[in-house]
């Protein structure tokens, strides 16, 4: 049976955040051309994902989704499995897999401990007990997908000497950025690390970049350093890989299997999610 990946990016209103969706797949083909592979995006750019299950249907009998995702919200739960069974109704025929995101795992933390290790660089390494850490990221009205950033500031903050890691969000939910700077430096933080919590560029990751500017402004004996987003790192690529491997062997576990919100909402919607892992 032939295989088909088909790699599933949110879409960003900026080019360039779609742009470099498109080259992390072209990398990820480099680093298997046995692989076929195909690329479509959730919103905002084309092909879609209805589009994009067809053409990997085309390609496959044996179609694995993967999103490049780092959090379990409504995307991850409830839109991408409605395209798949939508899909296992016009290709009967063929075998529909679905990867888990990339969420908390070892390969994004060893990430985000060096990007952590290269800020405090950056400052000429200061005391870490004086150095506060801000995990910042996209914000849910999913509490599972926000619990997950909570999850890895509590690996990073597990044998680094850092007294303060926190985290906070661009949007949605609380708290937002600023009102974890000033908690820190009510506390006593020198310096302050803000380590994106985000796979590729946008419009958040310039509102970001603004922000860390005005706060410089506002506080201005604390340093601050603003880590990079994650991008095209070794570390994603294995993180997707395991997730790749995982649906092939039929262990991938989606954090949505069993979850009460999304029975609810799929009851609310009247539709009936399956997953199918292979």
């Amino acid at each position: 049976m032939t295989d088909c990946i088909l790699l599933v990016g949110h879409g960003s209103r900026q080019h360039e955040g779609n742009d470099e969706i498109r080259r992390f797949a072209e990398l990820l083909q480099n680093r298997h051309p046995e692989w076929s592979l195909e690329t479509c995006f959730i919103e905002f750019a084309d092909p879609l994902l209805g589009e994009g299950l067809d053409r990997a249907a085309a390609r496959g009998r044996r179609v694995t989704v993967v999103p490049l995702i780092l959090n379990a919200a409504g995307h991850v739960k409830l839109e991408i499995p409605e395209q798949l069974e939508a899909a296992r109704e016009r290709h009967p025929r063929h075998e529909f897999r679905y990867a888990r995101h990339l969420g908390a795992c070892e390969p994004i933390l060893g990430l985000l401990e060096r990007r952590l290790k290269e800020a405090m660089q950056a400052l000429d390494v200061p005391d870490p007990r004086t150095t506060g850490v801000i995990l910042l990221g996209r914000g849910s009205s999913d509490r599972v997908a926000n619990a997950e950033l909570s999850r890895l500031a509590r690996w990073l903050y597990e044998g680094h000497g850092h007294e303060l890691v926190d985290i906070a969000f661009t949007g949605v939910t609380y708290p937002r950025l600023e009102a974890v700077v000033q908690r820190h430096h009510r506390l006593g933080a020198l310096q302050q690390i803000v380590l994106p919590y985000y796979l590729f560029t946008g419009r958040l990751i310039q509102r970001i970049e603004g922000q860390i500017e005005r706060l410089r402004g506002q506080y201005p004996r604390t340093a601050f350093a603003l880590g990079e987003y994650l991008g095209f790192e070794a570390e994603v690529f294995e993180a997707l890989e395991a997730r790749i491997e995982e649906a092939w062997a039929g262990t991938a576990m989606l954090e949505c299997d069993g979850c009460p919100h999304r029975a609810a909402a799929a009851h609310a919607h009247g539709h009936h999610h399956h997953h199918h892992h292979g």
